[in-house]
């Protein structure tokens, strides 16, 4: 499949009369600005690049703007040749994993680079001397700080348009990876689902059954205000609970939900978020879900200003034919219950309603089945996957 993808050949592959220069970049805006250009301006010709926000991601590696600071340590570095950004990375030691884990796990993510053996070679040896130093002996990733930054290298799948919550790259990223020892760890799978005109048969039945026998209900909100004093709290209480044994899964403190409430639901379509409650209105299931930004963020080249923030507000409120599955959790003493047929039925309307044709859905371990499952009771197909590598350093 990938094989097809556009991507950059550089000259530079078959010389080396220039050495390769990695410098560490310090935590301060105007060069992890450069950093951050560097990964989109790489993918300039690419037609299924979606590129970040620039400010969210420099926020992201800034340690008096991300919480997760508090307990990762993390440092950037980007490879030049001829005085020319080549390369970046950026080597993240999340502690509280290490701690539940009992592993020595450094983490590598936000990693692009030209298709040039040595640009790779000098990269990945400055990250993997820097992990060692701080105490590692295994390299990860791509990984983020927490399970809400991206993950996963494209191994399958070159030929598709990416989205906001997940990393693209080239098809020569692998091989590279391949050629410097890393092996495979796990792999994600995701699925492109047809929207029905109608909530399947089996759901309504399902979502009919589980409604009477555990008094749930779904409730909607037409205020921020309100959902974030009611659910705000709650809302991320339940995925802690819900992917704690999940891959490399970094619970968020009390801060960091702080930061997310403020971060993310402010820019929910609230239509889009469905909130099942038990009698008593206690949280017991999520589904959240946002209409496709990827469009918008290509027009916008990752910048707000000027126009940016007009072409999101647009794909979020005007006319798009992709929904973006962000994710569901489930209380656990609810799981494999039928409790996802309910956020099924509550939302599949509010997609037809909103001319949503196609759903993207996130990240999926390759061998978590019973949320694979799910996606048999719809027209879908596999349409990436993605991997992350080990190496013992």
């Amino acid at each position: 499949m990938g094989a097809r993808a556009d991507h950059p050949r550089q000259s530079s592959h078959f010389h080396s009369v220039m050495s390769v220069n990695v410098v560490a970049i310090p935590h301060e805006p105007k060069p992890l600005k450069k950093f951050v250009r560097f990964g989109i301006d790489l993918y300039s010709q690419s037609p299924y690049f979606v590129p970040p926000l620039i400010f969210d991601e420099v926020e992201t590696l800034m340690p008096d703007k991300n919480p997760a600071f508090e307990y990762c340590d993390a440092q950037a570095f980007m490879a030049y040749r001829d005085g020319k950004p080549v390369g970046r990375i950026a080597v993240i030691i999340n502690n509280v994993v290490n701690e539940r884990s009992g592993k020595k796990e450094a983490r590598f993510g936000f990693v692009d680079f030209v298709d040039d053996a040595e640009v790779s070679a000098a990269l990945f040896a400055a990250a993997e001397d820097w992990a060692r130093q701080h105490g590692m002996s295994e390299m990860i990733g791509p990984m983020g700080f927490t399970d809400m930054d991206h993950e996963g290298m494209l191994v399958d799948g070159f030929d598709e348009m990416g989205t906001m919550a997940t990393i693209y790259n080239y098809p020569y990223y692998p091989e590279h990876l391949s050629r410097l020892g890393y092996v495979k760890d796990v792999d994600w799978v995701e699925y492109r689902v047809d929207v029905p005109s109608e909530v399947p048969e089996k759901f309504k039945r399902i979502s009919n059954i589980v409604r009477e026998k555990y008094g749930l209900r779904s409730i909607k909100f037409t205020s921020r205000k309100k959902l974030k004093e009611q659910y705000g709290q709650p809302l991320f209480d339940l995925i802690n609970e819900a992917y704690d044994k999940l891959y490399g899964y970094s619970p968020l403190t009390q801060r960091q939900i702080d930061y997310y409430i403020k971060k993310y639901l402010d820019i929910l379509r609230l239509d889009c978020l469905s909130v099942i409650v038990d009698g008593a209105g206690e949280l017991v299931a999520l589904g959240i879900s946002i209409p496709s930004l990827s469009a918008a963020l290509r027009k916008s080249k990752g910048r707000l200003f000027p126009f940016g923030w007009y072409h999101l507000l647009r794909s979020i409120y005007g006319k798009n034919d992709t929904v973006d599955l962000m994710l569901i959790a489930v209380k656990a003493e609810y799981m494999n219950r039928g409790v996802n047929a309910l956020i099924f039925d509550d939302l599949i309307p509010v997609y037809n309603a909103h001319g949503f044709r196609v759903a993207e859905s996130n990240l999926e371990l390759e061998g978590n089945d019973s949320v694979r499952l799910q996606w048999q009771y719809f027209p879908h197909r596999q349409h990436r996957r993605r991997r992350a590598f080990r190496k013992d350093i």
